[in-house]
């Protein structure tokens, strides 16, 4: 069995809800993603935000991005996979949540990043083809 653990990218940066949208673009450019988790004051996963959400929530709708916060974008509930859990679910996840990214955490504790990357990556190509079809053609969140 691979695990989320295995295939996730570690080290995954935050955004703070405090930050504003502006912060978390020069963030994600600095590091090279399209998505940031977002954590509270405690260190725990509040939401996610994605340069989708900043191009078409925020900056299509002549929003201030120098005032409007990242809690904006955290929603009600973040969809995250557990690190020890099998990449099937991890996939599973992603195809029924319509996401590209899933944060990986380990009890309370954010531990890292998985995308379709990593899973194209780590995966046999007729699976991860197969797979990839299926979160590709879910609805997209993110």
């Amino acid at each position: 069995m691979t695990t989320a653990r295995e295939v996730m990218t570690g080290g995954a940066e935050c955004a703070s809800v405090d930050d504003t949208v502006s912060e978390a673009a020069r963030k994600m450019r600095d590091l090279e993603v399209g998505a940031l988790p977002i954590c509270g004051e405690d260190n725990r996963l509040k939401g996610m935000i994605t340069d989708r959400d900043i191009v078409l929530n925020c900056v299509a709708e002549g929003m201030d991005t120098t005032q409007v916060r990242v809690a904006d974008y955290a929603g009600d509930e973040v969809v995250t996979i557990g690190a020890d859990d099998d990449i099937e679910e991890a996939l599973a996840t992603m195809a029924r949540a319509g996401v590209r990214r899933l944060p990986v955490i380990d009890g309370h504790d954010l531990v890292g990043m998985i995308s379709q990357a990593d899973i194209a990556k780590n995966l046999p190509e007729e699976k991860a083809g197969r797979l990839l079809e299926a979160i590709s053609a879910a609805p997209s969140t993110d």
